[in-house]
């Protein structure tokens, strides 16, 4: 049994298991056996086949217990694996795992011991509650300015002073909490959610609100202004306010004017948002309190004070809510840290809604009597040296700032100003943990040193919303050594690993140190993922705090606080090292010596490429040292991951300035590529510039992460010029697959069979048999005599009827009509063209009556027809050629058309595509003398050929097949058996006359069986598209065949139109079979959408089906009008790249879906073989379908007569098994399965699926794809695909998409298709070309040719608008 198991790899090649150990069985094909392979202590092999051979072998009446005969049943049914096993990860069997390097660093360091800030001072003097502090400035010292606000030139505005700040908050606090609501209604009570809405600009608005909300025991929640509804991440924000139950919000007046309106005045309903009331605070709307009236201020609790809010890496944002005694506590340990003082006047360029902007320029400041002059971004933006003049003219003690203000500062820095910064004793850099601060740090100070600044005033800190401030540098003693930096290792640091970098400038990092811990906290490092297990001192790890001032939830998400504000750390032991809980800051860090704290990164920013860490920070500031000042617009860039095929990969997307060439942009991806690759050893996936001004910005003008990465994936970034890398970055594709030799002979492989209870995979049609009406078979041997008979016996009846766009019958043939008119095309053969018999003849027709007439004609003549597509007279150039191609090939005598067609073939036109001067002779059948030949030819043998049936294969190859009289006759027969065709019934045919079935049904059908056929022309429904469905209800017709073009027409151009159809009264109730006509596997998707979208006007959801024929038989299956509906199954995709069927369950992952092509047709036997040794499989095997039929094709039609070919494709015997049968191959794979279904005759129903032509399929990594699949998963990448196509070009994967959408969706479309690509069929797209709509060549089967398509890529004739090579 093992020997054939090369061949008929399945589930019963597997040995039984051993049922004793609970482990699967380690031999065997792992990809075929599912996890639950233990079954009762047999395998699944011998409980499908030797079971089921027993259960159909008991007879029901032999005394067996019913218990054992329902168990035997059950065995019966097939055994799916169970629906878990779908869904396991199937990444160990598909993903090359890369061995670890032994040179991997790792820490050695001992376990780090938790660090401890010095104690919190008690001042005597500090307040219970910061509404005290307010309480007391107030009263003491209301004429002490708190805040002084600047306008957008940077002038003062106005000064609020301490006496103002408290009246107002104290009018507001009783305006909430007495006069929203009626009378005697309180709207809000204390410990409800506020939502603060202020702009930047207005610093004094938000004080009185924070501080009103303090005094009303409000909690608030101060978000963004929304601008518009398509603010980056504003269904975010309406998240955190559902999640913290907000529905009041406060604003200003002109706030409120400026927000976004609907068409009645009222404030838009955000997108994601709850339902809003908006309350003004401005002071005249205010009431003042009664005398008795005083706000309550009890002692700090831990009740949340306020909600800060945070976006995640997803864009999820949440609210940090801050207990009183934490707002306080930090407030005193800021004031410790900082040495704040009384009446000192602050610079605060920071956002004063959160973080370091609030704590120190709002809460602390307040706490201090401090005066804040707070700079809002606006004026930033316009005059970057504000902040400085600030600092100077007030001769402030504290400056706020961020690196980006120090860098703007500098750049737009004169030398001869006259600017002191002497007064600073702190200079606090809120993002000191950044990569860039050292270098903006330096810079600055290099510059303003001349001006007084002083070096140990700079002060970087490291804060986090869930943890606060983290740690502070102290302002240093005048004269002392500057703290010293880290050079560290970025190979090391990839790896979590503390390296001091000695050797390689470019690949170190210069760290900063952030200060101390703050007092009274604890600090510990554990790992960032996992459980919080304490590092190693020479490991990098999250920074992870406990201190009482620090945030204490996520409001309103419990299961999230959990794990961030609840952490207990553990030794490498996983034992926990007390139970005092910390919080997680979201910070990468170490403690370096003197227990001085250094930030590497954040966890929101750390990209986990291939097991080793990445900083997108870190990455954004080498990409910033590519001398970017030509190419990237502000320097701004983004970095993030996508997950990709099992691991993370590297996006960076930057803005490109407007006057920066194609050539500027692309050099400065390559040396970006370069520098990231050198510098931190990691691959770039994909490097997008987008234009100016056009990334997601968060309020104070940053980039926006989350949604950037969100519309890169939804392909709305509209990037101008990407550069995407797959090749060099995806390193964990499988081992390419090696083909196993087949050294198997046919017995082994017979016996092996035998062994398995396989039946072989085999399928017939019923018996084609002698019929009722023998005579009429006898008599009408050839389809001639038919003809001739029908004309005497019933000569008036109408056999076609002919309509045109406007569904107006232009053309009939009765049997009569079309008699005599081929009796006079045949005469006119004769006498004009003086054609001898045997001799080839070409027809070329429009789709009509005229072209069935010629082919009779031809037959009374004897001569044999050859029927050509017309040439398209406005595309003579592509469609001529292809006429003169089949003249010459079939080497015809003649050619009979119309008029116009033969003006066109001797055209000027014509002549500059082809030789016009070598046509054979033309007859034009237009107007025809009355003349009768003098006898019509009756053909010696049915074995002479009747006509020659031509087409152009999907892969380019014209192929022409001799059709014999005996064959046709067999096939029509067949036709008339399986769709019960009679002279009283009527069919309409929508479908090109060409070739294949098509022409049989056009042309043949109707004069064998005597059914009334109406003909409509495809080309008409473009100018009428309903003109098709409407004749099916016109006609009540019950039986039509079409093709896939039809259909998508009718699907895409009616399908939203189902309504007017149904007023105009079209009822398609009356059909009963709708087959489409194809030489394809079955396009599930469309013939579904079909059905579903005209459902509304009455097809039945069985009524539609396919056929499938080939080059070799022009019809195998035909769905007729009894026996099963045709049944589909899913199989699994990548079972199938390896030749291998697998079924499994609708809905699994990887999952095909595949249709029955329609019943095998009578007098039709397929069987499925191994095409490589050529011996037929088992049921359920994947090989080449083969057929035997009495109306197989006589074999090709060539000049040089390549007999080998003739033999090996029409007239070939299997290797064993039956050695005796003729079989033809198809050239399509496929594979038999019977099913439950019964058929006509009572038997199991075997159904043939067709997967697909062989020669189209790609191999690719040692696995065979079917260009359709991959087509099928880029057309579903984005909207904008109208089509596409997929080749092979030097081992390279080239796909051509259509663009339908805006061509600045182009680019958009690479990332998708490479993404898709990969993650579905495990391929690297080579070459993305886009291209417009209509340039994808479709045959007139609706079939695409790939290879023309291939041919114009390579002659660079596409045209295209945009082409990608992946590197």
């Amino acid at each position: 049994m093992l020997a054939h198991s090369r061949i008929a790899h399945s589930e019963n090649s597997a040995p039984p298991p051993d049922v004793t150990a609970v482990a699967p069985p380690a031999r065997g094909p792992r990809v075929d056996l599912p996890s639950n392979a233990v079954v009762r202590g047999m395998s699944r092999g011998q409980s499908r086949s030797s079971m089921m051979e027993t259960a159909d072998g008991v007879p029901v009446s032999s005394r067996v217990s019913t218990k054992i005969q329902q168990l035997l049943n059950t065995l019966k049914r097939p055994k799916r694996p169970p629906l878990s096993d779908f869904f396991t990860d199937d990444a160990e069997e598909i993903v090359e795992v890369p061995q670890p390097d032994p040179n991997t660093p790792k820490p050695e360091g001992r376990q780090i011991i938790p660090v401890k800030g010095e104690p919190l001072g008690v001042v005597s003097n500090w307040p219970p509650a910061l509404q005290a502090a307010l309480a007391r400035w107030g009263a003491t010292q209301g004429k002490s300015p708190a805040l002084t606000a600047l306008d957008i030139t940077g002038k003062p505005l106005y000064t609020l002073t301490y006496g103002k700040l408290w009246s107002r908050s104290v009018k507001l606090a009783y305006t909430l909490l007495n006069k929203l609501g009626t009378k005697n209604e309180q709207i809000l009570k204390p410990g409800d959610r506020v939502a603060l809405v202020y702009p930047n600009s207005d610093p004094g608005m938000f004080w009185v609100a924070f501080y009103g909300c303090l005094l009303a025991e409000v909690i608030p929640v101060p978000i963004e202004v929304p601008l518009s509804r398509k603010d980056a991440g504003i269904s975010q924000v309406g998240f955190l306010l559902g999640s913290c139950g907000v529905g009041l919000a406060l604003t200003s007046e002109i706030c409120l004017k400026g927000l976004p309106k609907t068409p009645t005045g009222e404030i838009l309903q955000f997108k994601g948002w709850p339902r809003m009331k908006w309350v003004i605070t401005d002071s005249k709307y205010l009431t003042k309190p009664s005398k008795d009236w005083q706000p309550h201020i009890p002692t700090a609790n831990t009740d949340p004070a306020y909600i800060e809010y945070k976006a995640n890496k997803e864009g999820t944002v949440v609210g940090v809510a801050v207990s009183k005694v934490a707002m306080l506590t930090h407030c005193q340990s800021l004031t410790q840290a900082c040495n704040y003082c009384e009446g000192e006047t602050l610079v605060n360029v920071l956002d004063f809604k959160k973080d370091m902007g609030l704590w120190h320029g709002v809460l602390t400041a307040v706490m201090n009597r401090i005066h804040t002059i707070s700079v809002p971004y606006a004026v930033m933006k316009a005059c970057p040296l504000s902040w400085v003049q600030r600092v100077h003219i007030h001769k402030a003690r504290v400056a706020l700032v961020k690196c980006r203000d120090l860098h703007w500062a500098m750049m737009a820095h004169r030398e001869q100003r006259d600017i002191s910064l002497a007064s600073l004793r702190m200079l606090i850099v809120a993002d000191g943990a950044n990569p860039w601060s050292v270098s903006s740090c330096d810079a600055f100070l290099s510059k303003f040193q001349s001006h007084g600044l002083k070096p140990e005033v700079i002060c970087p800190c490291a804060t986090s919303p869930e943890a606060m401030t983290v740690a502070i540098r102290r302002p240093g003693v005048p004269g002392a050594p500057l703290p010293a930096r880290a050079i560290l290792s970025m190979g090391g640091l990839s790896y979590g690993v503390i390296r001091v970098n000695t050797e390689d400038k470019n690949s170190a990092l210069t760290v900063q140190d952030v200060g101390h811990i703050m007092p009274g906290a604890l600090m510990c490092i554990v790992k960032p993922d996992g459980p919080p297990q304490l590092c190693k001192t020479d490991e990098i790890g999250e920074i992870i705090i406990n201190s009482r001032a620090g945030g204490n939830m996520y409001y309103g998400l419990p299961g999230l606080t959990k794990n961030t504000f609840e952490v207990i750390p553990v030794n490498a032991n996983g034992v926990p090292i007390g139970e005092i809980p910390f919080v997680r800051s979201g910070l990468l860090g170490f403690v370096g010596p003197g227990s001085l704290i250094f930030v590497v990164g954040k966890i929101e920013g750390l990209l986990m490429v291939s097991g080793r860490r990445h900083n997108a920070d870190d990455l954004v500031a080498t990409a910033l040292a590519v001398e970017p000042v030509k190419t990237v617009y502000r320097g701004r860039i983004a970095v993030f991951s996508v997950t990709v095929f099992y691991d993370e990969r590297v996006v960076i997307v930057a803005e490109q300035r407007p006057d920066a060439s194609e050539e500027d942009s692309f050099q400065w991806m390559s040396r970006v590529l370069q520098a990231i690759d050198s510098i931190h050893q990691v691959g770039l996936y994909c490097l997008a510039l987008v234009p100016a001004n056009t990334l997601p910005k968060t309020p104070l003008g940053g980039i926006h992460i989350s949604d950037t990465k969100q519309f890169f994936l939804e392909g709305n970034l509209h990037p101008c010029n990407i550069l995407m890398c797959p090749h060099t970055c995806v390193t964990n594709l499988p081992k390419p697959r090696q083909k196993q030799p087949v050294g198997v002979g046919p017995a082994s492989v017979m016996v092996g069979n035998l062994v398995a209870g396989k039946r072989i995979a085999q399928a017939a049609g019923r018996d084609l048999g002698l019929i009722e009406d023998q005579d009429l078979v006898r008599k009408h041997q050839y389809l001639t005599e038919a003809l001739q008979w029908r004309a005497q016996t019933d000569p008036d009846h109408v056999l076609y009827i002919l309509l045109n766009a406007k569904g107006v019958t232009v053309g009939t043939a009765t049997c009569i009509q079309l008699h005599k008119r081929a009796e006079k095309i045949a005469a006119a053969l004769t006498e004009k063209g003086s054609i001898n018999t045997g001799e080839n003849v070409v027809l070329l027709y429009p789709p009509g009556i005229d072209l069935i007439a010629a082919f009779y004609g031809c037959l009374y003549a004897g001569c044999v027809p050859v029927n050509v597509r017309p040439p398209h007279p406005q595309n003579l150039a592509a469609t001529l050629p292809t006429v003169r191609m089949i003249i010459d090939v079939s080497a015809s005598a003649c050619i009979l058309t119309t008029q116009n067609l033969m003006r066109t073939l001797r055209s000027k036109e014509a002549a500059a595509s082809v030789n016009v001067k070598t046509w054979p002779t033309i007859i034009d059948t237009d107007d025809l003398p009355r003349r009768r030949p003098p006898q019509i030819y009756k053909p010696p043998t049915a074995e002479m050929i009747a006509y020659l049936d031509f087409s152009v294969s999907t892969t380019g190859m014209l192929t022409g097949v001799k059709i014999s009289h005996a064959a046709v006759s067999a096939l029509c027969r067949s036709i008339k058996l399986q769709c019960e065709l009679y002279s009283s019934r009527q069919i309409a045919i929508c479908l090109d006359p060409y070739c294949g079935l098509g022409f049989v049904l056009w042309c043949l059908a109707s004069v064998y069986s005597g059914h009334q056929s109406i003909l409509i022309p495809p080309f008409e429904l473009e100018t009428s598209l309903s003109l098709w469905l409407s004749t099916l209800s016109q006609y009540r017709i019950r039986d039509t065949f079409c093709s896939y073009s039809v259909m998508e027409l009718c699907t895409k151009g009616l399908g939203t139109q189902t309504d007017l159809l149904k007023a105009r009264g079209v009822n398609l109730s009356c059909v009963r079979s709708c087959v489409v006509i194809a030489e394809e596997r079955p396009r599930l998707a469309l013939t579904h959408s079909f059905s579903k979208l005209f459902k509304d006007v009455g097809l039945s959801s069985r009524a539609v089906s396919t056929a499938f024929g080939s080059r070799v038989n022009l019809a195998i299956c035909l769905q007729g009008t009894t026996g099963p509906d045709p049944c589909t199954v899913y199989v699994d995709m990548k079972s199938l790249r390896h030749d291998r069927v697998r079924l499994v369950e609708r809905g699994a992952p990887q999952s095909l879906p595949l249709m029955e092509s329609g019943k095998i047709l009578p007098g039709v036997r397929v069987i499925i073989v191994n095409p490589e040794t050529r011996g037929p499989l088992g049921d359920s095997h994947l090989g080449e379908i083969w057929v035997n039929s009495p109306h197989n094709a006589s074999g090709y039609y060539t000049i040089y007569g390549e007999e080998s070919l003739q033999a090996d494709h029409f007239n070939t015997k299997l290797s064993f098994g039956d050695p005796h049968t003729l079989w033809a191959r198809t050239g399509y794979l496929g594979f038999v399965k019977r099913t439950e279904l019964l058929d006509a005759s009572g038997d199991r129903h075997d159904a043939l699926f067709v997967v697909g032509s062989l020669d189209e399929t790609l191999e690719l990594r040692g696995l065979r794809y079917h260009p359709i699949d991959i087509e099928t998963s880029v057309s579903r990448a984005h909207r904008s695909i109208a089509e596409s196509a997929v080749f092979t070009w030097t081992n390279l994967l080239v796909v051509v998409s259509e663009l339908c959408g805006s061509e600045q969706d182009a680019l958009d479309l690479v990332p998708l298709i490479t993404n898709v690509v990969l993650e579905e069929h495990h391929l690297i797209v080579g070459v993305v070309v886009i291209v417009d709509p209509g340039v994808i060549p479709i045959n007139s089967r609706g079939e695409k040719q790939r290879m023309h398509l291939r041919d114009s890529f390579l002659a660079d004739q596409l045209d295209p608008i945009y082409v990608a090579y992946n590197m």
